[in-house]
């Protein structure tokens, strides 16, 4: 990542913050603050220690760490030092962490992720010999500047595996997308090309940093831009891993007075509720609107429009694991709603005779650490096969339909791409969350979490209405299921980035699980 460490070859004796950790509560306190100089130095100490207890090449490091500044500080120590970075979510489940750690060399943890590796149980998720180290810049800042060697004075070898990301299969155990160095450069590269210089000056990390797009956005494209990420305070959920923490995250997105942020469609949803009810200016702590931007799932359009209205307009992107990330995004000056953008300038697209979406790109990954039948394929010519149905309209506006596999046929031979519908029920109010599911059954189920204490009759009387007034018949949920959305519904069910587990949801049906549920009130 040439990009990145030559930015940060300039900046080791550099003071300007570069790390802020809000304190708890409602105040607009900053609980903690580093500079690049610290985080540097921390980071320069932590590859040292690593170089006591392992080899740098081929070294495979788990990182098991909420969104922290020690997470910052092992993700540049391993950059610097010529490792493999393996970031681990704290939301996964044991089993799902094991199959990340399984051939971990060492382990890294900060507070959070101590507590999280306890709960799994570290003899049964680590191999035997792998070291477990706490990772806390405090400790590292106490050795003086002059007794720790400095990372970034010089070039780390070319091209190699600089991470290892997991995404989802087909069972509960994720595989892991193996990401080149190289990739990462030009991906970076291209996302530099169409954001505005600057827009990373001040960026509020929302989302878990154990997503390769947090990375980006958060680490690299903010170091790029010379700017400084801040960072909930330990005890707020992330965006993603609750189903209380969109909520929770709204008075740090007005403390922070960020140029720029990700949110979730659910996010985005309650920024258009408190801008219609409060305004710009008390949303966002400052009369300067900052680049939102949104991924991983479809924003409803009707969201989408409010927002606009509001003079907040949100960029839409499209991106996946196997290209390092990134594929499309919406951007100031190249817009269109209802789209995921323009593919980014290293990156070639064209649809196959089916619609799926095929993406070539200097940014490719190098391979899975396991196969899986979700595996997305490459063919000889060097062409991704996405999994994706998509449209390319005159202008290189790429519109993502739904993921191929998902498409439900209905016992009558109806298909739905239910991305799509997820999105339109999801605008409304009091929907945490929703899937809709329906292969080989008369008609499409939805499942919807719903807030604790809701009012559940009067909430399906709304499911049922806005499907009778917006969406087709054939789109249209015929058969509610209305579950309390606790963290632990929420986790069993949805991804960090609010995606529906569709195996387990699945599953779940099949097992009667929901059957105890009334169908809708009224036939749709």
């Amino acid at each position: 990542m040439r990009l990145v460490e030559d930015a940060l070859r300039h900046r080791i004796a550099n003071d300007d913050v570069f790390v802020e950790v809000f304190a708890s509560g409602r105040g607009n306190d900053v609980a903690r603050s580093y500079s690049y100089r610290q985080i540097l130095h921390a980071a320069a100490g932590l590859a040292s220690g690593l170089d006591r207890v392992s080899d740098a090449a081929g070294t495979k490091v788990a990182v098991v760490m909420g969104n922290s500044p020690d997470f910052v500080t092992a993700d540049l120590a391993l950059l610097g030092s010529g490792r493999t970075e393996v970031p681990v979510p704290l939301a996964f489940s044991a089993d799902q962490a094991a199959s990340l750690l399984c051939d971990a060399d060492v382990c890294l943890v900060d507070g959070p992720g101590e507590r999280r590796l306890a709960e799994w149980g570290r003899e049964s998720i680590l191999p035997a010999r792998c070291p477990v180290l706490r990772v806390d810049v405090e400790d590292l800042l106490v050795d003086p500047y002059d007794a720790v060697p400095p990372l970034f004075t010089s070039a780390t070898p070319g091209d190699r595996i600089g991470k290892i990301i997991h995404t989802s299969g087909t069972t509960s155990k994720p595989k892991g997308v193996r990401i080149r160095t190289t990739g990462l450069d030009a991906l970076l590269t291209s996302l530099r090309a169409v954001m505005p210089p600057g827009s990373y000056g001040r960026y509020l990390s929302l989302v878990p940093f154990s997503l390769l797009i947090e990375q980006v956005t958060a680490l690299y494209m903010v170091i790029l831009d010379g700017g400084r990420v801040m960072l909930l305070p330990e005890d707020a959920p992330l965006v993603g891993t609750s189903a209380s923490a969109t909520q929770r995250a709204l008075p740090y997105v007005a403390e922070a007075r960020a140029s720029a942020l990700v949110v979730t469609p659910a996010l985005a949803e309650m920024l258009a509720d408190e801008i219609e009810r409060t305004g710009v200016t008390a949303v966002f702590g400052t009369v300067q609107v900052p680049l939102v931007c949104c991924g991983g799932a479809p924003v409803d359009p009707g969201v989408l429009a409010r927002l606009d209205a509001g003079g907040v307009p949100v960029y839409e992107g499209y991106g996946l694991s196997e290209n390092s990330s990134v594929v499309s995004w919406n951007s100031p000056g190249a817009r269109k709603v209802g789209t995921v953008g323009r593919a980014l300038p290293h990156v070639r697209t064209k649809l196959a005779a089916d619609g799926e979406l095929l993406i070539t790109s200097d940014s490719l990954f190098a391979g899975y650490s396991r196969q899986d039948p979700s595996s997305c394929e490459l063919d000889p010519d060097h062409w991704l096969h996405t999994g994706d149905l998509a449209e390319i309209d005159v202008d290189g506006y790429i519109s993502i339909i739904g993921r191929k596999k998902n498409i439900i046929i209905t016992a009558a031979g109806r298909n739905i791409a239910p991305e799509w519908v997820e999105a339109r029920y999801r605008s409304l109010p009091g929907i945490r969350a929703c899937a809709v599911f329906g292969d080989g059954l008369e008609s499409l189920h939805g499942l919807f979490l719903v807030p604790p204490g809701a009012d559940v009759k009067q909430t399906r009387h709304g499911i049922e209405e806005f499907g009778l007034r917006e969406l087709s018949a054939v789109e249209r949920v015929a058969v509610i299921h209305t579950l309390e959305g606790t963290e632990e519904t929420y986790r069993e069910f949805f991804t960090v980035t609010g995606r529906p587990r569709r195996r387990e949801i699945a599953d779940a049906a099949a097992n009667g699980r929901f059957r105890h549920l009334l169908p809708a009130l009224t036939p749709a």
